[in-house]
């Protein structure tokens, strides 16, 4: 018995449907590229103000069993690091609460490309693997006090330098362009975390009611 042939040709794209199909593939990844880019950057603010805020409960923790005194405020013979953070040794700070943060991770902003995560707290533990300032006079009696936030400020016009940073009431300080795009994130002396943009930072550090806040910059 002859088998069957089928009058029906095997279709075949034309060049024309061929092009068709790759400038709808093409105008599809330039729509998506952004969108995953918008969602990227959505992910990394929300885990650096989940960073700030852990890092406030630590503080609060470590108060709790210092006589209600940050570490900032406690001498290094009390198990403090008070001589050191005024000598801009940021990482004396979070290296005394080590129990309360549990991981260093968490004082890495995801955004920031010029440092790296650090495995723990004392073989190389650094300012290289932290992206947080802290502020020396903050304390719970002062909640609305800045006690940390990201580092990347731009004061004056210009990037700040690691060390002890003193800006005064009609300083202009503001947010670098490299992280979060024109806003920041700053943990409180109260235990909250907040966004603030250029407007806001200035104003926040402006009704602190200190004539010159110290900030110390990893």
């Amino acid at each position: 018995m002859q088998p069957r042939l089928s009058n029906q040709r095997t279709a075949a794209l034309t060049r024309t449907e061929v092009l068709v199909i790759i400038f709808t593939m093409a105008v599809a990844v330039v729509l998506l590229i952004p969108a995953l880019a918008a969602s990227k950057r959505k992910s990394s603010r929300l885990n650096c103000v989940s960073n700030i805020k852990q890092i406030g409960i630590a503080f609060r923790l470590w108060e709790g069993d210092n006589n209600d005194k940050y570490p900032l405020a406690v001498s290094v013979t009390n198990g403090g690091a008070m001589e050191l953070v005024v000598t801009g040794n940021v990482a004396a700070c979070f290296r005394v609460m080590s129990n309360e943060l549990s991981t260093p991770r968490i004082l890495l902003c995801p955004e920031d490309t010029h440092r790296t995560y650090a495995t723990n707290f004392s073989t190389g533990f650094s300012g290289a693997n932290i992206s947080y300032f802290v502020n020396p006079d903050a304390a719970e009696a002062y909640p609305q006090m800045i006690l940390d936030g990201d580092d990347n400020l731009l004061v004056n016009g210009k990037s700040a330098q690691p060390g002890i940073l003193s800006i005064g009431t009609n300083g202009s300080v503001g947010w670098t362009k490299e992280r979060h795009h024109g806003v920041g994130y700053i943990g409180m002396a109260d235990g909250s975390a907040q966004q603030v943009t250029i407007n806001g930072l200035q104003q926040t550090l402006q009704q602190t009611g200190i004539a010159t806040n110290r900030l110390v910059l990893p």
